[in-house]
């Protein structure tokens, strides 16, 4: 027979209870004994009463052995209501958890009161939504992934299939087609290594005091054709003095991202800019365009990877939807936090965090 949580915690509450009970009862029951004994050697027995002290040590030794029975009793009773009520939410919590277990997400556990258990509850639904919004996120991005890669394989195809039976002279611009899209599926998987290399255990920075102007400048310089090419304005405010403990290359991987980002989405004749900023707490680096901006359903999930909001969006015009999750996980390698503000139709700003050593990491 299977001993669940119940039995056990009955078992228990009847074993301490009933022993101290039995203990109790059988001391008392002998120190009864033993006085009446003593009492008679010191003081002998009354002639005129014969059998009183023998009669009244059986009567206090028997109330005392059915009091103890009846305590026992209702000690078994009272046990076994009390580890039903301590049971009962905890065995409905292991038949959730096994239903989760299972695939199904969608089931909760009932919540009662304000203790400890409640809580326990509460974390355990918690972790359903959070386990259901994860896998949400997996198929979601399962999907993409086979999006992203299906449509350039699916025009390589065509096309290389058109050079085959000659449908197509092998000319520069169609060859130049194929290897665009050579060279997406090449990013693609490029940007898909980078995030899996800096969610590994093994990754790390080689911070060293540079000056934020410099670097800014040097991100700047990469992104300048680009902006020009667009008509996009780019502008920067830092102060010179500002130096920021930092791995170099990774930092301008993220300036980058974020400059192409806001890019992608910026119209012609639009301005992005960088301001910076430091105190006794952090350092603190804004990226504001002027674009298009962003819903507000979408802010919480921007930073998930292969998200993309407006699901219309291309490749060209809405990227691959891993840049802002390899900004993100590096800022955070940085020891630094990363947030968004954004009103459609007005523009959006990236708020980079970078916190002085030994200060303690809290958003502005």
């Amino acid at each position: 027979m299977k001993r669940d949580l119940r039995f056990r915690l009955s078992l228990w509450l009847i074993g301490v209870a009933s022993g101290i009970l039995l203990i109790a009862g059988g001391v008392l029951m002998a120190e009864t004994h033993y006085h009446f004994n003593m009492f008679q050697v010191q003081y002998g027995a009354d002639l005129s009463l014969p059998g009183l002290f023998e009669h009244l040590e059986q009567a206090l030794l028997q109330s005392m052995l059915w009091t103890l029975f009846g305590s026992v009793i209702l000690t078994i009773m009272i046990s076994l209501y009390i580890a039903k009520l301590l049971s009962a939410p905890l065995v409905e919590m292991k038949l959730t958890a096994e239903q989760m277990a299972k695939g199904n997400l969608a089931v909760r556990t009932r919540i009662k009161g304000n203790d400890e258990l409640a809580e326990l509850g509460k974390a355990l639904n918690e972790l359903a939504v959070q386990l259901n919004r994860q896998e949400q996120l997996r198929e979601a991005m399962t999907q993409d992934i086979a999006h992203e890669l299906r449509t350039p394989l699916a025009t390589l195809k065509s096309h290389i299939q058109a050079l085959l039976d000659r449908i197509w002279e092998p000319t520069p611009s169609r060859l130049q087609a194929c290897y665009d899209e050579t060279q997406r599926l090449i990013a693609l998987v490029s940007d898909l290594e980078q995030l899996t290399a800096l969610e590994s255990p093994y990754f790390q920075l080689e911070c060293k005091p540079e000056p934020l102007a410099l670097l800014i400048r040097q991100s700047s310089d990469i992104a300048t054709a680009s902006f020009m090419k667009k008509n996009v304005r780019l502008t920067v405010q830092c102060p010179p003095s500002i130096v920021l403990s930092t791995d170099r290359d990774r930092f301008i991987q993220i300036l980058v991202n974020l400059l192409s980002n806001s890019l992608k989405f910026t119209p012609e004749g639009g301005v992005v800019e960088i301001r910076a900023k430091e105190d006794d707490q952090a350092i603190v680096i804004a990226v504001h365009d002027t674009g298009a901006g962003i819903a507000s359903e979408d802010l919480p999930y921007i930073f998930e990877r292969l998200y993309r909001g407006d699901k219309s969006r291309n490749r060209k015009s809405g990227g691959s939807g891993i840049g802002l999750a390899i900004v993100k996980k590096l800022v955070e390698a940085h020891g630094g936090t990363v947030r968004v503000e954004s009103v459609q139709g007005q523009g959006t700003t990236f708020y980079l965090q970078f916190l002085k050593q030994g200060r303690s990491n809290s958003m502005p």
